[in-house]
């Protein structure tokens, strides 16, 4: 049996851990209004966080 689960080097799994540790931050700064408001529009949190994340960048925002 072949593995082809993706390897990831160091950056990526750096770059990749950064991104997830951002979108839990994001979250738990959110009121629980603005959290359901979210979850009722895109009905994951993880499609809720991945909307903000990706709103987050394309507007050219970086806490860091």
């Amino acid at each position: 049996m072949t593995d082809n689960t993706p390897t990831f080097s160091e950056t990526q799994a750096s770059v990749l851990i950064g991104t997830a540790e951002k979108m839990v931050e994001i979250w738990t700064r959110l009121s629980p209004e603005k959290q359901a408001t979210l979850l009722a529009r895109f009905g994951t949190e993880e499609n809720a966080l991945a909307a903000l994340v990706t709103t987050h960048l394309v507007a050219g925002k970086d806490d860091h």
